[in-house]
């Protein structure tokens, strides 16, 4: 991407706008994992000149990465979702410690309404338990300014810091102001720094004193920091507020004062001290956690805040009025929508494996990636799910918890990057430990949920270079288990019979469904053959409809075409395909046993 001048404007989402101001301020090296609503950050930022960008196996990895940059004197770029600051947060409390050479900022994604994870943490929290300053935009071009500020005040405070949007914020389009790059002030090269880069007890005993020091220095830098600023309107209600909030508090409450937090952490307590004294009345607007509530109130000061504002989900300018008791006016509740329940894909290989494990009396533990919707009906074979790489675990100490003499089976179900991520030692745990359960790796070749992101399993870079491509069996194998059994998970007769096969061993076995995504662009190519149904066959025996293919759909029989076709009083309907949204895979055509299914072309 060429550069433009100071006085160009973009229209840019907020992760297109956080990548953007990654490169304006020099940053030079940027790892993380995908994963919603972060992903695109490293996606965009990926496409600009002079900058090296990776996906990392998991979080942990990548922070580790950028952090080592950071020791070299390169400005730096870690992105991840909110659950995966949990995945890093060991090398994060650690870094807090030895502090950076480079700037450092850690792109935290908080998901509230959980669109797209398993649950809804505020990572303020962190900023608090870690002892690092935390930035909040409020919108796109905020967005792009405060990372700049992020990097200045990193490397002058010799701190990591935190850099929290939320979904909103990053998918939001807005008009966002850029300007030129420009090369941080460290010159990139080894220098030795033991004492401050070895973490042994007597090092990091000195460096907790310098945390101390940058928290009283943080102080200074709060209350004058442009980021946080008073908004003087009617004084009757005052509003502290910061990130998306604050647009929703101006948007319900367009003349109060408002008391606008950049800073999520450490708070300006002078200014906010100031605006207190102001107004007659303090309501804390902030999403999640009454984490502003809370440390306010630690000083002393009286605020409305979570007895009224909502604890849980996302806000709007509608439930703030609400929850205030103010008429909504000409503010309206969000629209009621049909519902729209997720599912896989037609021709999605993970299909035939839930098909199949919803017909056996086992225990599944699930994982994170779009086989996640196999708990949905109809497939409705997923009994668990928890965190990335969990599966395995899960799966492995029920295993040892029912006992040899114990009733019934357990199998985990992982896909190939979440496998990649934090499956691996779960899987060496149960070879080591001699686990009788099952784990099948759902092998479809990329990273699918969060938007196709190559994994070390894919063959190809965040950048699209060639690399080389981990092959699971090997790696299974080499971790110590025996039995492993490479199956095409269309296939599903031939696919039930090993995994009735595999989980009746009485030791640890894997199952490899191999079969690429129906979206990566190699399969977008191919020349697919639609299926059709044959209605003159079809017995309404719905086993193809089962699958829960959003190409199959169950019709209702008129009276006339059931009389037309001879059908019996007792068949109501027949199974339709439609064939401009089949892919060809050949589930479906697999399980109908009255060949009422056909390539499209040779009816």
């Amino acid at each position: 991407m060429t550069q433009s001048n100071s006085k160009t404007t973009l229209w840019l989402s907020g992760n297109e706008a956080i990548a953007r101001g990654a490169w304006q301020a020099g940053v030079t090296v940027a790892s993380g994992y995908p994963g919603t609503p972060s992903t695109e950050i490293l996606e965009n930022l990926v496409t600009y000149n002079d900058v090296y960008c990776e996906w990392a196996p998991n979080e942990k990895v990548g922070l580790e990465t950028a952090l080592g940059a950071s020791f070299a004197g390169a400005r730096v770029l870690a992105t991840m979702k909110h659950v995966g600051l949990n995945v890093a947060a060991d090398p994060l409390f650690t870094a807090s410690y030895t502090g950076v050479r480079g700037g450092l900022v850690i792109i935290n994604a908080d998901d509230p309404e959980m669109h797209s994870s398993q649950n809804e943490q505020d990572n303020r929290n962190y900023a608090f338990a870690a002892k690092l300053p935390m930035m909040e935009p409020s919108d796109p071009a905020e967005a792009i300014d405060m990372l700049k500020d992020a990097f200045e005040l990193s490397e002058k405070y010799d701190t990591p810091v935190l850099f929290r949007t939320t979904t909103r914020i990053a998918h939001v389009k807005g008009i966002v102001p850029v300007g030129d790059r420009q090369i941080g002030p460290v010159k990139v090269g080894i220098e030795k720094m033991p004492a401050k880069f070895v973490m042994l007890p007597a090092n990091a005993r000195a460096r907790r004193l310098e945390i101390a020091k940058r928290q009283e220095n943080l102080k200074d830098f709060v209350e004058t920091y442009s980021g946080n600023r008073i908004e003087w309107g009617d004084k009757k209600r005052g509003f502290i507020t910061g990130g998306i909030s604050y647009l929703y508090t101006k948007e319900a409450f367009p003349e109060a004062s408002v008391l606008k937090l950049g800073m999520a952490y450490p708070l300006p307590e002078k200014m906010i001290a100031e605006f207190v004294r102001e107004v007659d009345e303090v309501i804390i607007i902030e999403e999640l956690d009454p984490f502003l509530e809370i440390h306010i109130k630690a000083m002393g000061i009286p605020c409305i805040g979570k007895e009224k504002i909502p604890a849980i989900g996302e806000l709007n300018s509608f439930i703030l009025k609400k929850s205030l008791g103010v008429a909504t006016g000409d503010v309206f509740p969000p629209a009621e929508v049909p519902p729209r329940p997720p599912n896989m894909c037609p021709g999605c290989p993970h299909r035939g494996i839930f098909y199949n494990l919803g017909k056996m009396d086992v225990f599944v533990s699930g994982d994170i990636g779009c086989y996640t919707l196999g708990y949905l009906p109809p497939l409705s074979a997923m009994d668990s799910c928890v965190c990335m790489g969990a599966s395995i675990g899960v799966a492995h100490g029920m295993d040892k918890a029912l006992g040899k003499e114990g009733e019934g089976k357990t199998v985990a179900v992982i896909g190939d990057s979440t496998f990649m991520h934090s499956g691996i030692t779960g899987l060496i745990n149960m070879a080591y430990n001699k686990s009788a359960s099952t784990v099948i790796i759902l092998d479809n070749r990329i990273t699918a949920m969060t938007g196709h992101q190559p994994n070390p399993a894919s063959g190809n870079t965040l950048s699209g270079d060639p690399a080389f491509a981990i092959d699971i069996e090997a790696l299974c194998r080499t971790i110590g288990v025996k039995h492993v059994t490479v199956v095409n998970p269309h296939d599903i007769p031939a696919c039930k019979k090993i995994l009735k096969e595999e989980i009746a061993r009485p030791e640890t076995s894997v199952v490899i469904a191999k079969a690429p995504c129906v979206l990566i662009p190699e399969e977008r190519k191919r020349v697919k053959k639609p299926l059709s149904s044959l209605i003159d066959k079809c017995t309404g025996c719905r086993a193809c409809v089962n699958l829960g293919c959003p190409a199959i759909s169950w019709t209702s029989l008129t009276p006339a075409e059931a009389k037309k076709l001879g059908k019996k009083e007792k068949q109501k309907g027949y199974a339709r395909i439609t064939e401009d949204m089949c892919n060809g895979c050949g589930q479906c055509l697999s399980v109908c046993k009255f060949e009422a299914i056909a390539v499209a072309e040779e009816k």
